[in-house]
Formats: C-alpha cells, sequence, structure tokens
C-alpha cells in the first residue's frame, strides 16, 4: 500500500476517479435495496447517486487533458488510511439510521481527501478542480437534508415510520418474543420436575442450564434456517437467530439461578423455589406485556394467555417432579 503523501497528482485523480463510481454504485445499491421500503427515501440516494456521477464526469475531463485516455490502476483500498467501505453484498437490509450514518462517514472522507489532494496539486486547474470538490463533497449533507426536505413530506415520514417500526418488530421483537416465551415455558417443566423430584438446588440448577443453554442454540438455528429474509424483509437470518437464541436461554436461565442458592442453607429448597416462583411470574408478564407493546394483542388478553400455558407447563412439571 502507498503512502497519500507519496502519490503523483495523476495518481489522486486516478483514485478520486474510482472512488466517485464506486460511491455512485454504493448509492444505487442503498436506492434499490429501499426502494421497496422506503420508496421515497430512495429517491434521495437516486439523486446523490447522480451528482457522484457528475464528479466522476469532471474529474475524467481534467484527467484527460492532463495524462490521456490511459488510467492507472489505483484505487483507494491501496491507499494507506481510507476507511474501507462495506463490500455491496453486505448493504442489504441495512436499518435506514445505518444507511444514513453510512453515507454521513462516506461523505466526511470525501470531503477530507479532496481537501488534502487540493494541498499538494501542483496544477492550478487541478488544485481548483479538487477544492470545488472539496466543498461539494461537504456541502452533501445539506444537499442531503434539502433532498430529504423536499422528498419526505410529513405524510411519507409517517408512513416510513410506520414501516421501520413494522421491521423493527419483524426483525427483532418477533424472534426475541418467541425466544423469549419458548425459553421462559418450554424450561419450566422439566426444571420444576428435577427440583420437586430430587430437593436439591445444585442439580436442578445443572438441568435448568443445560435445558436453557440447549433450548437456545436449537432456537437460534431453527430461526436462522427458517427463513433468509430475501422475501420477508426480515434482515439477516444470523442476527434474528442470535436474538432469538440469547432470548431463549436468557429466558430459561431466569428461573434456573435461583438454584444457585447453596444447599447447606436452612430451607434451601423453598428459598430457592420461592424466588424461581417469582422470576416465572416476572417473566410472564414481560412477556405479555411485549405482545401487548409490539404486537398489538390487548394486554389483559395477552397476560391471560400467557400465564395461563405458563402455570399449565410449570404444573405439569411439578406433577411429574412429585409422583
Amino acid at each position: 500500500m502507498k503512502n497519500f503523501a507519496d502519490l503523483t497528482e495523476r495518481e489522486v485523480l486516478a483514485v478520486a476517479i474510482s472512488s466517485e463510481e464506486e460511491d455512485s454504485r454504493i448509492y444505487m445499491s442503498f436506492a434499490e435495496d429501499l426502494k421497496e421500503r422506503y420508496p421515497d427515501t430512495a429517491k434521495v440516494f437516486e439523486e446523490m447517486a447522480d451528482e457522484e456521477r457528475g464528479h466522476r464526469h469532471r474529474l475524467l475531463e481534467m484527467y484527460e487533458q492532463r495524462f490521456g485516455a490511459h488510467l492507472p490502476p489505483i484505487r483507494r483500498e491501496d491507499v494507506k488510511g481510507f476507511l474501507r467501505r462495506r463490500p455491496i453484498w453486505l448493504t442489504k437490509n441495512l436499518s435506514l439510521d445505518t444507511i444514513r450514518k453510512e453515507v454521513e462517514t462516506m461523505e466526511l472522507q470525501a470531503e477530507r481527501f479532496y481537501a488534502k489532494a487540493a494541498e499538494k496539486a501542483d496544477d492550478v486547474g487541478v488544485r481548483r478542480l479538487l477544492g470545488d470538490l472539496a466543498e461539494e463533497e461537504k456541502g452533501h449533507e445539506h444537499l442531503a437534508a434539502k433532498l430529504t426536505g423536499e422528498i419526505l413530506k410529513p405524510d411519507v415520514r409517517e408512513v416510513e415510520d410506520r414501516t421501520r417500526r413494522r421491521l423493527f418488530v419483524l426483525q427483532y421483537v418477533q424472534p426475541g418474543l418467541a425466544g423469549l416465551m419458548d425459553g421462559s415455558v418450554s424450561t419450566l417443566a422439566p426444571l420444576f420436575a428435577a427440583a420437586f423430584a430430587t430437593h436439591q438446588n445444585w442439580q436442578t440448577f445443572v438441568v435448568g442450564l443445560a435445558a436453557s443453554l440447549g433450548a437456545g442454540i436449537s432456537m437460534a438455528f431453527a430461526e436462522a434456517l427458517s427463513d433468509d429474509g430475501s422475501l420477508t424483509g426480515r434482515g439477516s437470518p444470523w442476527l434474528r437467530g442470535a436474538v432469538s437464541g440469547v432470548m431463549t436461554a436468557l429466558g430459561g436461565l431466569g428461573h434456573s439461578l435461583p438454584f444457585l442458592v447453596p444447599d447447606s442453607w436452612p430451607n434451601a429448597f423453598w428459598i430457592a423455589t420461592s424466588i424461581a416462583s417469582v422470576v416465572v411470574f416476572l417473566e410472564l408478564w414481560a412477556i405479555a406485556f411485549i405482545r401487548a407493546r409490539y404486537m398489538d394483542t390487548p394486554f389483559l388478553q395477552a397476560a391471560f394467555q400467557v400465564v395461563l400455558g405458563g402455570v399449565i407447563v410449570l404444573a405439569v412439571g411439578i406433577l411429574i417432579g412429585a409422583s
């Protein structure tokens, strides 16, 4: 890799040309990815892509005037100090806020590159062009804000906010809630069966730990392999799988941890069981709240369904363990 200070004027222009071309493709990739989810925001990124293509044409004209038609094979990846762009295939299904932050970083880096390049340019015309581009890149944030204000009217913003909420529910809340429900409810039977069969806290905790981690791993793979997100827009399958798996494990561990109460304590089993029962109650009500908050289920209905199911599973575990 070359140091920026070692670049010739010809190489600086070549890097700038390739950078503008790549940034234009990235903006178009953002626009295509957002077209179905946020069609009006996609127009903003199409405008930004047009701006980058205009910069590239101006740079090419200057380069041909100074050095001819042949471009040296150098890109910003060959120069030390440049931040690496995300590969285009990693920009799919990103959240709107993530994309906007990515754009801010791109524009800041481009502005600093042109400012530094203008300082070391010897040719007056090249210096003027690079300085102008630095100012234009600096103003791109204002351009984006202007385009956003012109294109994203209040009613459009309202629609996009609803879409963003729906995607948040699909990508994070839904798999997390499914995992929490599975971990909190499905582990009740083996945990309390072991508790009332042995009356030993440590053995009960080991059963709960195994059930929680096993359920977490199972749910993670089940969620990740069930939908790749390409058609449903639910995002990265591995991210959803991780969310589901972690929440499943946490749901089971919540009422397993009280059985770490040492068996040497007086009434240790009943202390641990009482604490675990309180934790179970809190978990079930948390699930009911999340369903009411994000899944548009009336709270009392959600509470009745979740608590009833949890109590049935708990009772089954206790009856089996005590038999």
